[in-house]
């Protein structure tokens, strides 16, 4: 059973993609100039001519190690500031209006601002550690208000430790809302530290191949590397996924035991 809604699935999924790259080819079709719309063959091959460039695999482990680092940094950011917060009315009177002034703030300012202060490989890496922190912030302090009252009270009635308090209620009540925090920014940490690498210009990055590709009319190229942005960020999620699904098992097993 499972698994024919698993193929289901696979075929309707299927069947989308071959509908969409049908309207992309009638569309490029009907502007009949590529330099605006590439036919989805011609970005096919362009692909794989970049793919056997020796640096096709450098540009995209550089980008890949700025937007993951500062994903993961603003996480962890975002994560001991909630509890901070919750637990100090001075910081959290101090740090929520700044974490809203970001929210409210379109990144292209940050991004230009940062120009100013910071060399260009650190760009995107603090744009999408400034992205991250604000979501994992609201939604940590989220779970933070509604934990079980009953089961912080029974930890306060038996003298169990902090610590312990921590890791084995606090901590698996926070889950859910850090697993939603961590897959929405996820997504939008590589949307900005791309876009950030085409401002800053990084001397290995596929924000500067896309700029470079623009700026030569190389439309082509663009989709390219678009394409490769949406694939790598659909590869992270679904392995985010899929360790979160996992360590989640390993609790359960553990707790049960």
């Amino acid at each position: 059973m499972k698994n024919s809604i698993l193929q289901n699935k696979a075929i309707k999924f299927i069947c989308a993609i071959i509908f969409w790259i049908g309207v992309w080819y009638l569309a490029a079709l009907i502007t009949g100039k590529e330099i605006f719309l590439p036919y989805p063959h011609t970005v096919v091959e362009r692909f794989f001519a970049l793919l056997v460039q020796p640096d096709f695999f450098t540009i995209v482990l550089a980008s890949l190690a700025r937007i993951l680092f500062g994903f993961v940094l603003g996480a962890t950011l975002g994560f001991f500031l909630a509890i901070l917060t919750n637990y100090s009315k001075i910081a959290e009177m101090v740090v929520a209006p700044f974490i809203r002034v970001v929210r409210a703030t379109p990144v292209v300012s940050f991004i230009l601002l940062a120009y100013l202060w910071l060399n260009n490989d650190t760009i995107p890496v603090f744009i999408a550690l400034l992205m991250v922190a604000p979501i994992i912030w609201q939604n940590v302090s989220s779970g933070l208000m509604n934990l079980d009252i009953n089961l912080l009270e029974m930890a306060k009635v038996f003298k169990i430790s902090r610590t312990k308090k921590f890791f084995k209620i606090i901590l698996p009540q926070l889950k859910p809302y850090l697993y939603s925090g961590c897959l929405t920014s996820l997504g939008l940490a590589w949307k900005s530290g791309v876009a950030a690498e085409v401002i800053s210009y990084p001397k290995i990055a596929i924000g500067k191949e896309m700029n470079e590709a623009k700026v030569l009319l190389e439309t082509s190229d663009v989709f390219v590397w678009t394409v490769t942005l949406i694939v790598l960020s659909l590869l992270f999620e679904t392995l985010f996924k899929f360790l979160f699904k996992k360590n989640s098992q390993k609790l359960s097993v553990g707790d049960g035991e």
